[in-house]
């Protein structure tokens, strides 16, 4: 068996069982060899029921009562309830739409019940809890069970089983990794490593294991990206571009004055864009600190010299809205841009019209999606590439709209805010220019940490700024049902909201695994106000502009980091309306608590990315999910900081070498290996 070789080839995987490890994004034996677990669970020993308190995991042995449990119905819902009590205490124990348990149990029977015990109203809850027979148990008392995310039809268990099965027939290559890296930083080997993240019998060898395959993602990545930053520091951008009085009479006709960032950062570009070196510039800023004023202002620059920008974002609806945004602009101050869109719902004849357009220079701002690097997409003189949220789009994509130029020079814009001793590694072949200020006038959003209970309070207020015509986002870690225990999922939840909401409300979900056509489609809506609540996954963190949505609540919010809640926060607060943002911490942890009480103390995003990289370490990583500018396959940013640090200035000894293959012989075959898309055959 191959890295490479289908899950067919599994021993246990059929059709219909591919179909569920597909809608996971798992294909071959390497997709599912990298699927880590979650989370891991410890099995301790079960309490009593006088001495269970009430917490997030636990184990409780007790008896089935005497008297029949009853099964109720409740609309479509059945119930099955029973009580288990020991002295004066007593737990409620209730299953949802599972009425054949009732022959399971045996009256008198000793059983264990493990799940999440809560105290409502001073009763003990548990629902839906996982049971054994105390001889079930004993097999994983004092182990560790990992956690999967799952999709309905697969279970953790089953997915190690197809683990176990891949890791005893695959070849394993001979180790990449020279001997005396191994050494020097401690790695074990990769098939160890992937062994005890899917089977460990401790915490402390699932960090050690981390380690080994977090090195191996970081070494590639800073690798590739300081050979790219050699490769790009000369190339020729020819004829240069000369400074236009255009953009100097657009900044005096604007109602407000730039900040002090947004200046210096104009000004880096301006002289960049002036150069006879391709720029290759990211502009850092928080959400709302200005960065499509600049933006606009480069793409003024460009048209003014007779040549063609492209402005690339993530969705159709950003897309459409800086279309709309430079449009109205280009007439109300007679610049001498004409832009046109380009995305995939346009009809075929508005596409020929804008190709034709674009081919002929009678457009010279062109905005859209990844359309913009369709093959009939043929441009002029394109001289300037600006990519929005870049992260959103492959490093090849990029490159693709990159050579629709000759050498043309790039801005790369980013909302995500990271620590700059990160960002320095992490896009080591940019320059960099961060806008640490915001506009004057902005209303700072208010916001609150609260917990489960706090949830009926939440949709009360809810309900009052839906009454004043506003609208809402709901954000939840899982797309359906079944893929984490005890995690709140969008299907799910919105049809919670519409129960709730009834006729008050109208209330939509949207997800990454939906087509894109139906994406842009809720977006669209969402933006022209016809949805009141918007329940989605992480995949509104970019991509749409609502003035008008003044509430973001997060579910389990503990499941994210500082600088991705930031992130979500930044969908409100756009518009003049007073915004707020409630998180639900579904977690009792007192660090978890402390963490997320940051998140009231400051609105700054680059400060809660610092506090994210000293809070954060690898052990808190399971579980925490990650999103925005880099997600690595393995490694986090954040938690993973210092190791970054240390392979980058490890890559920079690497390739300074006269001759790198004289200390790293296979270095060419371990970029490959690591899914890395540079050529590193030149090395």
């Amino acid at each position: 068996m191959e890295w490479n070789s289908g899950l067919m080839e599994v021993k246990g995987i059929g059709e219909k069982t591919l179909k569920y490890f597909q809608k996971l994004d798992l294909y071959t034996v390497r997709d599912l060899l990298y699927y880590l677990p979650k989370d891991y669970e410890k099995f301790e020993q079960p309490v009593t029921i006088t001495e269970a308190k009430a917490t997030q995991n636990i184990s409780v042995i007790a008896s089935i009562p005497f008297q029949t449990p009853q099964v109720k119905k409740k609309g479509r819902l059945s119930l099955f309830r029973f009580f288990l009590k020991e002295g004066e205490k007593t737990i409620e124990i209730t299953y949802f739409n599972m009425p054949f348990l009732k022959n399971t149990f045996v009256t008198g029977k000793e059983y264990i019940f493990r799940g999440k015990l809560e105290c409502k109203k001073g009763r003990l809850i548990m629902d839906q809890p996982k049971f054994y027979t105390p001889t079930e148990y004993e097999k994983y008392l004092n182990t560790l069970q990992p956690i999967y995310a799952l999709t309905k039809g697969l279970t953790s268990n089953f997915i190690q089983k197809a683990v176990k099965e891949s890791l005893s027939k695959l070849t394993f290559e001979e180790e990449l990794l020279p001997e005396k890296l191994i050494k020097k930083y401690q790695l074990m080997d990769k098939k160890t490593a992937l062994t005890i993240l899917h089977f460990p019998t401790q915490k402390e060898q699932v960090t050690e294991a981390r380690k080994r395959l977090v090195f191996e993602e970081f070494l590639a990545f800073c690798l590739k990206v300081k050979k790219k930053k050699t490769e790009d520091l000369h190339l020729e951008f020819t004829p240069p571009m000369i400074p236009t009085a255009a953009t100097n009479r657009l900044l005096e006709q604007l109602p407000y004055t730039l900040t002090g960032a947004q200046q210096r950062a104009w000004k880096e570009l301006e002289e960049d864009l002036s150069k006879d070196v391709a720029m290759n510039r990211m502009i850092q800023g928080d959400v709302g600190s200005g960065k499509t004023i600049l933006a606009i202002l480069a793409l003024l620059f460009t048209a003014a010299n007779c040549r063609q920008g492209a402005l690339m974002a993530p969705t159709e609806v950003l897309a459409i809205q800086h279309y709309e945004a430079i449009a109205k602009m280009t007439e109300e101050y007679h610049l001498p841009m004409s832009p046109v869109l380009l995305v995939g719902s346009m009809t075929a004849k508005e596409k020929r019209e804008a190709y034709e357009k674009i081919a002929q220079g009678s457009a010279n701002v062109i905005i859209g999606t990844h359309a913009l690097i369709q093959e009939k997409v043929e441009y002029k003189n394109l001289a300037l590439v600006i990519t929005d949220e870049q992260h959103r789009f492959g490093v090849r994509q990029r490159q693709t709209l990159q050579d629709k130029g000759k050498n043309t020079h790039v801005c790369v814009m980013s909302a995500t805010p990271i620590p700059r001793t990160l960002a320095i590694v992490l896009f080591g072949d940019l320059s960099l220019s961060v806008l640490d200020e915001m506009p004057v006038g902005r209303l700072p959003i208010k916001n609150c940490v609260v917990a489960p209970s706090y949830r009926e309070t939440a949709y009360r207020f809810m309900d009052k700024e839906i009454e004043k015509k506003h609208q809402i986002y709901c954000i939840c870690p899982m797309v359906e049902e079944g893929e984490m225990e005890g995690l709140e999922n969008v299907v799910e939840y919105s049809k919670k909201l519409s129960g709730y909401f009834k006729d008050r409300a109208r209330v939509a979900y949207l997800h990454g695994k939906m087509k894109p056509s139906m994406k842009n489609e809720i977006m669209e809506e969402f933006a022209k106000g016809n949805i009141d609540i918007l329940v989605s996954t992480t995949v509104i963190e970019v991509g749409i502009n609502v003035p008008n949505a003044t509430v973001m609540m997060v579910e389990n919010a503990e499941r994210f980091g500082l600088a991705q809640l930031h992130q979500l926060r930044g969908r409100v607060g756009r518009g003049k309306e007073q915004s707020y943002c409630i998180f639900i911490n579904s977690n009792e942890n007192e660090k978890t608590r402390e963490r997320l009480q940051l998140l009231n103390k400051s609105n700054d995003g680059f400060f809660l990315a610092n506090e994210d990289m000293r809070l954060r370490g690898p052990g808190d990583l399971f579980g925490i999910a990650q999103s925005g500018e880099f997600v690595f396959e393995i490694g986090d940013i954040y938690g993973d900081a210092q190791m970054l640090l240390d392979t980058a200035a490890l890559a920079d000894k690497i390739l300074a070498l006269e001759n790198p293959k004289d200390v790293f012989p296979k270095i060419s075959e371990f970029c490959l290996i690591t899914g890395n898309n540079v050529d590193f055959r030149s090395i």
